[in-house]
């Protein structure tokens, strides 16, 4: 790409306001879905200066992105608070070619407006039942990767099936995201506990380890280990003390399950 040295113009405030409301804007559907720190701040950067800005400073903490951006003798600072979602490479992915194409001068300020609004609200690319179905395929044909036999990848796609379902299900109610994982890790328990009850197997523990791969936080600990190689300390700190939480409520699931079932181990 040829780089334009032209002087840039210098914004008038409520531009900088409008060019620094759609950079936060695009940082916070970023970190919401499973962004890490650098690419946050990155496309941020990318999005600010490309709409007309001279810098930007972006500062990326656990909950929140504070922003000071600059043209001329103006700047301004603003904060917004991020709420954790999950993780959604889809959104990740079309906010960073967004902030591309605004590079590449393909788009105003008020085209990445509506852009912005359309990824937002854009529906999610699968309907639920699709999600439960291979959700439960996936962990199914792990048990398999795990020696068990058919009995369990049966019972192990039944176990996680249900358990996506019922996490679902909590989540439309808007539970606490580590009650959430208990339940949906008793909920697996329960029915993958039954391989062994009703000795459907020889290895029936690889149904009760597969049916909760479901809740695994591998996103999470991932970006808090590359967070952390590269200097984010604060939000890697956080990442992986949440990741551990969430395992601990998977084992604190499972273990409640097994021990109603009367299993004394895996």
């Amino acid at each position: 790409m040829v780089q334009n040295n032209t002087p840039k113009r210098p914004l008038e405030r409520e531009e900088l306001r409008d060019v620094i409301d759609l950079s936060l804007w695009a940082g916070q559907l970023l970190l919401q879905h499973g962004a890490e720190s650098e690419r946050v701040e990155e496309t941020v950067h990318r999005l600010g200066t490309a709409l007309g800005c001279d810098w930007m400073d972006i500062l990326v903490s656990p909950n929140a992105i504070i922003v000071t951006t600059t043209s001329a003798d103006e700047f301004r600072t603003k904060t917004r608070r991020v709420i954790p979602i999950g993780v959604n490479m889809t959104i990740v992915s079309a906010v960073n070619r967004l902030s591309r194409r605004v590079e590449n001068g393909e788009l105003d300020r008020f085209t990445v407006r509506s852009e912005l609004r359309r990824i937002t609200d854009a529906p999610p690319h699968y309907n639920r039942w699709t999600v439960v179905l291979v959700v439960g395929l996936a962990c199914a044909a792990f048990s398999r990767l795990f020696d068990g036999d058919w009995p369990v990848f049966f019972v192990t796609f039944a176990a996680s099936s249900t358990a996506m379902f019922v996490r679902q299900e909590l989540h439309k109610q808007h539970f606490n995201p580590l009650l959430i994982t208990a339940v949906t890790a008793f909920i697996a328990g329960m029915i993958a506990s039954t391989a062994t009850v009703l000795k459907l197997s020889a290895t029936p523990q690889v149904a009760l380890a597969a049916s909760v791969l479901l809740l695994i936080p591998g996103a999470q600990l991932v970006n808090a280990a590359e967070d952390s190689i590269k200097g984010h300390m604060v939000v890697g700190l956080v990442r992986g003390i949440s990741g551990i939480f969430v395992a601990l409520a998977i084992a604190l699931g499972l273990l409640l399950a097994m021990w109603m079932m009367g299993i004394d181990g895996l």
